[in-house]
């Protein structure tokens, strides 16, 4: 025998990692699969910002293209000058709320934070007085908290943008998405087994539909809360009526909490100016939160995923405790598509048992007639 015919033969034997017993083999592969999915999650955890950039652009991809695809019913232009329109819109917007309303805006969040801090001082002191127990020091450290954090917040509107490296990626990729998202699509559906892509598209189908739905419900809501605060709180002459109007319609982004921050702050405001405003500020609180509630969000539901209470409230805490304001900002559209995603399951695993049982009455019937 030859060199290279003896190096063949070799290359051809079986290998000695080779594990012959099958139920040491099967917990092999078992074990193999754990440790893959453990490491998944470590990267998953590793990377969780980078994908959480990638979820907000997916959500602000959405937005655009429902803006799109809205003027697309009386536009009948291509759909990459519908999307040049969408954006020149919110740079538009974003200009006015600049130019008009920054300097009044900035005024008014140049005392925010004081007038907050002060009213949280009344609060603890008319506390103490009443006979609840509260330490002096927890009290100024507590205002300093507030008056950072309220600062932090106003400043921010008023033209110093938190976290503007995150915003401009989502708002990039984003844009790129929204221009051609069949491009992605396709890309990502390449890498999926052809048995399963047509399931795929249903289901990019079915979350891009539940974002552009979710996301118009969204903007609305803001729209609305904002501009029936600003109303009711300029018609009473409540301080710094903008600015609470702007920051109840951003926060309105965020349900549950967001609109409990806001309240909060309204609140505390109307107080500054008697008690009679500190009453209206709440009947304004409720009497927003009453048409969000009971108007917008029961209509919108009927359109869009119909997501409970308390699970997208848990989903916040959780995701705002692990990845902070952005988690808390996406955790209602990330619970939306896992919700979409399941149910996209479901209705796989239904029609798969329904072939299977077909398959079985037919096998059966063939079995009785060769039988007869």
């Amino acid at each position: 025998m030859s060199k290279a015919e003896h190096q063949t033969s070799r290359s051809e034997q079986a290998s000695p990692t080779r594990i012959t017993d099958p139920k040491m083999r099967g917990e092999l592969q078992r074990a193999t699969i754990w440790v893959a999915v453990v490491g998944a999650a470590y990267i998953a955890w590793t990377i969780a910002q980078p994908i959480l950039i990638i979820v907000g652009a997916l959500v602000f991809a959405a937005m655009i293209d429902g803006g799109a695809r809205l003027l697309g019913r009386g536009l009948k232009i291509g759909r990459g000058w519908r999307v040049t329109i969408i954006l020149l819109g919110m740079v538009a917007f974003l200009a006015w709320l600049g130019y008009f309303a920054g300097t009044q805006i900035a005024q008014q969040a140049a005392e925010f934070s004081t007038l907050i801090g002060q009213q949280v001082g009344r609060l603890f002191a008319w506390a103490a007085e009443n006979g609840f127990a509260v330490d002096q020091s927890n009290i100024r450290d507590i205002i300093g908290q507030v008056s950072s954090g309220v600062g932090t917040i106003t400043r921010a509107i008023g033209g110093v943008v938190g976290g503007l490296t995150t915003l401009l990626l989502i708002a990039i990729i984003g844009i790129f998405i929204a221009i051609d998202p069949n491009v992605y699509e396709r890309g990502v559906s390449w890498m999926v087994t052809k048995k399963k892509r047509d399931d795929f598209h249903v289901l990019v189908t079915r979350l891009g539909h539940t974002l552009r739905r979710l996301m118009a419900g969204r903007l609305l809501g803001m729209v609305i809360e904002g501009i029936f605060t600003y109303i009711l709180l300029a018609l009473y002459g409540v301080p710094m009526a903008a600015l609470l109007a702007l920051l109840t319609g951003l926060l309105a982004f965020i349900p549950n909490i967001g609109a409990l921050i806001s309240g909060v702050l309204m609140v505390l405001v109307g107080f500054s100016g008697g008690v009679e405003m500190g009453l209206y500020t709440i009947f304004v609180y409720f009497a927003v939160q009453m048409i969000d509630g009971y108007i917008l969000i029961p209509m919108i539901a009927k359109k869009t995923v119909d997501l409970a209470p308390a699970l997208v409230l848990a989903a916040q805490l959780i995701l705002g405790a692990l990845f902070g304001i952005l988690g808390l900002a996406l955790a209602d559209p990330i619970v939306a598509m896992i919700k979409t995603a399941l149910e996209q399951r479901s209705e796989n695993n239904d029609r798969d048992d329904a072939l299977k049982a077909d398959r079985a009455r037919r096998a059966q019937r063939k079995k009785v007639g060769e039988a007869t």
